[in-house]
């Protein structure tokens, strides 16, 4: 549990997915996500659910307060059995108070710190699943979204891959040859079930990962763009111009 990073505004997330399920909250501000490229905008008081390898992007162009939960989907999975693994939650309501009730005194009560919070926390907490699963939950699953869960998880192994090694030199078929896969079949994995191509997904990556080093460290944009794996600055440029509306210099000044 923990605040959404893009706090400040002029913030996106790139298309990506995972195994947990997360809980959005906004308590301030606004923020708009798109799973499976549908809209979907919060205003205060609002919440999202995304469920495990639902792809997913965020937009958040206004400060805001976000509280963030993440649930591995094994915790459901340890619960309910075989059932858990194809758990489908509806994606949210506006008039469901008291799931975001529930979230925002688990975060109130963890940033408190009073005595015996822990056990308020964990109180809420299972309190949510039980609601999770008793109101929210998609009774119905079909082939093509059991399909398309073990598709990503086998996804997940690389992008996992990918994400600790996006500063290297990581062409489509080197990665696919690591993998045993034809560097055809995997660039069809990811336009297919991921909604991106390969190369798009790894210029997205080193992307953030730039931006985080401009906003939290001190180091030359040129110095960035080589610690992400860019061949040089102005591609970084570039790319972060495109994501972020201006250059990263211009941008770590007024931010």
């Amino acid at each position: 549990m923990f605040l959404f990073e893009g706090k400040d505004g002029s913030y996106k997330v790139s298309k990506h997915w995972h195994r947990s399920v997360e809980i959005f909250l906004v308590r301030e501000g606004t923020l708009c996500f798109y799973i499976n490229s549908r809209k979907y905008p919060l205003e205060p008081g609002q919440f999202v659910v995304v469920n495990s390898n639902e792809v997913h992007s965020i937009d958040s162009p206004d400060p805001n307060q976000t509280v963030v939960l993440q649930i591995p989907r094994g915790l459901f999975e340890k619960y309910i059995g075989d059932e858990g693994e194809n758990l489908l939650f509806a994606h949210g309501c506006s008039k469901d108070t008291q799931m975001a009730d529930l979230v925002g005194h688990m975060y109130d009560a963890y940033v408190q710190k009073k005595d015996g919070h822990l056990f308020a926390i964990l109180s809420d907490f299972y309190s949510l699943l039980y609601h999770m699963v008793t109101q929210m939950r998609i009774p119905e699953v079909d082939e093509e979204h059991k399909k398309q869960q073990k598709n990503l998880d086998k996804l997940s192994h690389i992008t996992s891959y990918i994400q600790a090694n996006y500063k290297e030199d990581l062409t489509l078929e080197g990665v696919a040859r690591i993998f045993g896969y034809s560097p055809a079949y995997l660039s069809r994995m990811f336009q297919k079930y991921a909604g991106i191509n390969y190369k798009a997904y790894v210029l997205e990556l080193r992307t953030e990962a730039g931006y985080r080093l401009l906003m939290n460290t001190v180091q030359p944009v040129g110095e960035i763009a080589m610690a992400c794996g860019f061949p040089d600055s102005r591609s970084f440029t570039k790319a972060f111009r495109k994501r972020y509306g201006m250059p990263p210099g211009e941008y770590r000044k007024k931010f």
